[in-house]
């Protein structure tokens, strides 16, 4: 699988250049050139697999050409033992819906999911190629401890956190601060989320600043948070559906950078019987007034109780976008 930039101008890299570089070089985000195809046989062949079968049997052709299956089989283990649920996000039942808990991580936040699996990918690539990689990213609370969690106490990996200066939650301010791991750097700014996201982006944006320092992203503009996200789409169907490939599951997402519902959206791009994807937002609500009104407008960020999703810029937002445009990125 090769990777191309929403851009347009990144010739097409390898899976793990495409972790490593994070941002494309033209200021783009990576998507893979097209989505593996799931059939009804291998949904229903899915449906019964732990989660961490099935988180190797959905990520491998992603990632074929630079990781052996017993590798990846072997990062998915380490990246999951330390969820405290056998199932890592089981489906519980409440009335007539259904509940996906993503809290069972070390952090309590569902970005353990996908960060616990990228930090182990990254010490697992910076090991073969004897690198090393400065970690630098933006949270609006949750990434921020959740990405700590994930490299803390790694020898090749340094990583530097922007978090808004009381704009996270108290649980996730010591979360963040309370590490004493050498190569973690918590740092607050003055400001909002998207005010950190804007100094991270300019860094990336800077090839020789990027290249020099070797830099890397644990944002969800790192294309391996979404794969990993992918995963927990196709488990929560199978376990609502039992298989049956004739029911639809609809999922209702908490809205922030936009990069849970973007995976829920590859996973039906790939085959998953989606009958929708509903966008939940706070106060901060850029992403559902553009489904309404067509405007893409950012405005003031303002504080909610969900401090997580109090964000006006949503990076991954490009990424739909690009699908939007008919995947040309001349538009």
């Amino acid at each position: 699988m090769r990777y191309i930039s929403t851009r347009g101008g990144v010739e097409p890299v390898s899976f793990a250049d495409a972790v490593m570089m994070g941002l494309a070089t033209d200021g783009g985000l990576l998507l893979p050139e097209s989505f593996p195809e799931v059939d009804a046989a291998t949904l229903r062949r899915w449906a019964g697999l732990p989660f961490q079968e099935l988180a190797v049997e959905v990520m491998l052709p992603y990632v074929g050409g630079d990781i052996r299956r017993e590798e990846l089989e072997e990062l998915v283990t380490r990246s999951y033992a330390a969820f405290s649920h056998p199932e890592v996000t089981p489906v519980v039942q409440a009335g007539e819906r259904h509940i996906l808990e993503l809290f069972h991580g070390p952090t309590a936040a569902f970005k353990d999911v996908a960060l616990q699996f990228l930090g182990n990918l990254f010490d697992f690539l910076l090991g073969r190629s004897g690198g090393r990689l400065n970690i630098l990213g933006a949270t609006s609370g949750d990434t921020g401890s959740a990405a700590i969690y994930g490299v803390r106490g790694q020898e090749r990996v340094d990583i530097f956190i922007l978090h808004p200066h009381k704009r996270v939650s108290p649980i996730q301010e010591r979360q963040m601060t309370t590490v004493l791991d050498a190569n973690v750097h918590n740092i607050a700014i003055t400001g909002t989320f998207d005010d950190g996201q804007r100094i991270v982006k300019e860094l990336f944006n800077d090839l020789e600043f990027k290249s020099e320092y070797s830099l890397g992203a644990v944002n969800s503009i790192n294309w391996a948070r979404i794969l990993a996200q992918v995963v927990y789409y196709f488990y929560a169907w199978s376990r609502i559906s039992g298989g049956d490939t004739g029911r639809k599951a609809t999922f209702s997402v908490p809205t922030g950078n936009f990069g849970d519902i973007f995976a829920g959206y590859v996973a039906m791009r790939m085959g998953l019987p989606v009958e929708r994807l509903i966008l939940a937002t706070n106060r901060n609500d850029i992403l559902s007034r553009f489904i309404n009104s067509g405007v893409y407008s950012a405005g003031d960020v303002h504080p909610t109780v969900s401090p997580s999703m109090d964000i006006q810029v949503s990076s991954n937002f490009e990424r739909y976008l690009y699908f939007l445009m008919d995947e040309d990125p001349g538009q």
